[in-house]
């Protein structure tokens, strides 16, 4: 008999994200389904609370709000800092994905937003905060 799935079950899941516009920004059908503990924290809250309840081969779309993913889009995430702080070698480009560290020493990925003459603009935001995200899931199997 199947099971459902509950908090504290390990299991594993097939998904496909995609914005609003309809743009995929990831899925797993191409490769191994997640594997995650439920109520663990590793993956985003609306994501982990979709599959609760849902049978072993059960399939379920979802609409997840921004606080429940990736946050709001946070304007004091966005930095400046002179060019002479990236490292030997480094061209910065529009778009370019870089690793700064924060104050505590942490590795914070950021995206480079603009260039400008002595400096360049950084936005430290996750790539999805402040969009809603809609996944297609398939509870493939409880553990």
């Amino acid at each position: 008999m199947a099971g459902i799935v509950k908090k504290g079950d390990t299991v594993r899941v097939h998904y496909t994200g995609k914005l609003e516009d309809g743009k995929e920004f990831d899925s797993s059908l191409k490769r191994q389904p997640l594997q995650f503990e439920v109520g663990a924290g590793s993956v985003i809250k609306g994501f982990e609370d979709a599959v609760v309840g849902l049978k072993q081969g059960e399939k379920k779309s979802v609409r997840i709000p921004p606080e429940e993913a990736y946050g709001s889009y946070d304007e004091n995430l966005l930095v400046e800092m002179p060019k002479t702080s990236l490292p030997e070698g480094v061209v910065p480009e529009v778009g370019m994905r870089l690793q700064i560290e924060n104050q505590q020493g942490q590795a914070l990925p950021v995206v480079v937003t603009d260039i400008l003459d002595g400096s360049i603009k950084l936005d430290a935001n996750h790539p999805l905060a402040g969009k809603t995200l809609l996944f297609d899931l398939e509870a493939v199997e409880i553990l």
